[in-house]
């Protein structure tokens, strides 16, 4: 679904607004690895900037990453309800409503988070991998039908604009946000301090080549189609018949396309508990969030509180009546900013890191500056030149969102003076931590 919303704002220069995000992405992930290398904690960004900017930053990247990953839950609700409708439409003739099947994705991947991570995490693992694997034969299906001939107007950007890019860029950026997620983790993961920055920068550079190729195949293949790529509620349904695919790849495409929306509402309410679990022991927000399941050893609570948060947003403008691909754009644009103010704050945090630990060198400051700007330019693109309504108000009902939760932890912060540990100070961890 991201493919066509970018499409319909950079045209041509969809594939190179991916590839641009990617290298965007990148500068981030070596900046978070800076931490990753040293210290596991179930916080992700948040414990990072806590611990080495002032708390208040911290609190701050808090809320902007609950901004992200709950919007980006809600956000890919839309898509699995949009693409189990197509598949119930294609073989039985039937339609769901879809506020049930929303409150259905939500159930299952709140009772998934809550019982056990490691199932989780292993369950989005074979979700995704067969998803990859048959979008992969499609959008190789299509290029290779054409020819292996290069689409130069594509390369070249031909009838882009650079303000068409830099819109189609923030969206472009959603589809590799949530890289970072792994560090959420923590002391969870088999060998922390290894696997966890290994996960970080092989995801973000293996999602975005792979949208860079979906990208450059979905607009290849869909040229002189009606309706065209922006329009279709399928598009990888049709590709697959392009390619000269039996029927049945189409349906699977979908079911994969239900099943890797599926998983990233999962990976989401995970990260977001996560960060909600620190930030109640902190202090920032009531304790009880910061208390893990006696069995489980779940952050319970605060998965049940990031699951009906997600559920919320999506559930009202599907029963306001709004098309699901504008409920999937809307919501998704606003976690772009969540993820977009984290991931500043993070590489900002990292050259202090390295100081106070004596590694700072001129490739990191460098590389810090660099990945500051590059996401300060992808924020000021959504703002000038103006977006189309209601993506124009998207920023300011973000800062309004930002701004009221930042205050709700100030004023709890100040009307509790003893938090369950000090903000900026050693983290109990989930269900411990290396540092």
């Amino acid at each position: 679904m991201t493919v066509p919303l970018v499409f319909a704002l950079a045209g041509d220069g969809c594939a190179i607004a991916f590839l641009i995000s990617t290298i965007t992405i990148l500068l981030v992930a070596l900046n978070v690895n800076q931490f990753a290398r040293i210290s596991a904690s179930p916080g992700s960004l948040y414990t990072y900037i806590t611990d080495h900017m002032h708390p208040r930053f911290g609190v701050l990247a808090g809320w902007a990453l609950l901004i992200a990953y709950v919007g980006t839950a809600a956000a890919v609700s839309a898509g699995v309800t949009n693409y189990a409708n197509v598949i119930l439409r294609e073989r039985f003739g039937v339609q769901a409503f879809p506020l049930l099947l929303i409150a259905l994705v939500m159930v299952f991947a709140c009772y998934l988070a809550y019982r056990d991570v490691q199932i989780s995490a292993r369950l989005m693992l074979w979700l995704e991998a067969g998803s990859v694997a048959l979008i992969s034969v499609v959008a190789i299906g299509i290029i290779v039908r054409h020819g292996w001939r290069l689409d130069m107007a594509q390369f070249t950007l031909k009838g882009v604009t650079p303000e068409r890019l830099r819109l189609g860029l923030v969206m472009a950026i959603f589809s590799s946000v949530g890289f970072e997620s792994a560090t959420s983790l923590g002391s969870e993961a088999r060998n922390p301090l290894t696997s966890i920055p290994r996960a970080v920068t092989w995801s973000a550079a293996l999602a975005g080549l792979f949208f860079f190729l979906c990208a450059y195949a979905e607009v290849l293949g869909f040229r002189g189609e009606t309706p065209t790529l922006d329009k279709s509620l399928a598009p990888l349904h049709v590709l697959a018949q392009k390619a000269g695919l039996p029927p049945l790849v189409g349906t699977l495409t979908d079911l994969g396309a239900v099943l890797s929306f599926f998983s990233c509402f999962l990976a989401c309410i995970t990260a977001a508990a996560r960060v909600l679990f620190l930030m109640g022991r902190h202090g920032a927000l009531h304790s009880v969030l910061g208390e893990a399941h006696a069995g489980n050893q779940t952050p319970h609570r605060a998965v049940l509180l990031s699951s009906i948060a997600a559920f919320v947003p999506a559930g009202i403008m599907t029963l306001r009546g709004m098309n699901l691909f504008d409920i999937y754009g809307l919501i998704g644009t606003l976690a772009t900013f969540g993820f977009v103010t984290a991931y500043i704050l993070v590489s900002a945090a990292a050259p202090l890191y390295l100081r106070a630990q004596g590694r700072l060198t001129p490739r990191a400051i460098v590389i810090s500056i660099l990945a500051v700007v590059a996401m300060g330019a992808a924020l000021l693109g959504s703002l000038y030149p103006v977006p189309v309504s209601p993506y124009s108000i998207l920023p300011y009902l973000y800062l309004g969102l930002l701004a009221s939760g930042f205050a709700w932890s100030m004023i709890w912060i100040a009307r509790t003076p003893a938090p369950v540990v000090e903000i900026g100070g050693d983290l109990a961890g989930l269900p411990n931590e290396i540092d």
